[in-house]
């Protein structure tokens, strides 16, 4: 499925940092998305401005509130997301949303390893499951019968509230890199950790 035709994602933990950034590149396409899904906790905070700006010059763009730890979040935004695609479904689900605690291995605690664990492995896999239903299969376009690409993408060190002002990449670096790898992604990549410039990451 060389030249990924991406008509319909969903990006999680879109309000800021990488999340954001590639909303802004997916709006920016050539040929954008017929539907962005832009999800995040709390899309009518402070921090769902630049978010909301968004939404209000492009129609197609769609902000959700979901949290991904919170099944109940999860199931809600996604009725919206089915209805609003009419049956249509995704065809990409970035699971970006993801925490990163200050706290070092002499202070750690189990409800600090217990938080990050929630939100960083099992939020995308109920993620996963919830849309599952509405990954298109695409055989036209070269996915195995009943089969779904799934492939990690590595967004390397980048300069946002987790990775702090030391990282070497800027979001923009890192999600123009990320958006190469999406457009030429292939059954070869399948299972596979790639890195933001497309090599390959030994698991």
């Amino acid at each position: 499925m060389s030249g990924l035709a991406i008509r319909n994602v969903l990006v999680t933990g879109s309000n800021r940092g990488i999340g954001l950034e590639l909303v802004k590149k997916f709006l920016s396409k050539p040929q954008p998305p017929k539907w962005i899904f832009a999800t995040c906790r709390d899309p009518d905070g402070l921090r769902g401005e630049e978010l909301k700006n968004l939404a209000s010059e492009n129609a197609n763009l769609v902000l959700l509130q979901l949290d991904a730890t919170d099944i109940d979040s999860i199931k809600e935004a996604m009725k919206k997301v089915e209805k609003q695609l009419n049956g249509s479904g995704l065809n990409l689900l970035i699971n970006n949303a993801g925490v990163m605690t200050s706290v070092s291995l002499e202070n750690v605690d189990s409800e600090d390893m217990m938080s990050v664990y929630k939100t960083n492995v099992v939020g995308p896999l109920l993620v996963s499951q919830a849309a599952l239903n509405m990954l298109t299969r695409c055989q036209a376009e070269g996915y195995k019968k009943d089969g779904i690409l799934c492939t990690a993408l590595h967004p390397g060190w980048v300069k946002t509230d987790m990775g702090t002002d030391r990282a070497p990449l800027t979001p923009d670096e890192s999600v123009c890199g990320i958006m190469k790898v999406l457009d030429s992604l292939s059954e070869k990549q399948n299972g596979i950790l790639l890195s933001w410039d497309g090599t390959t990451l030994p698991w």
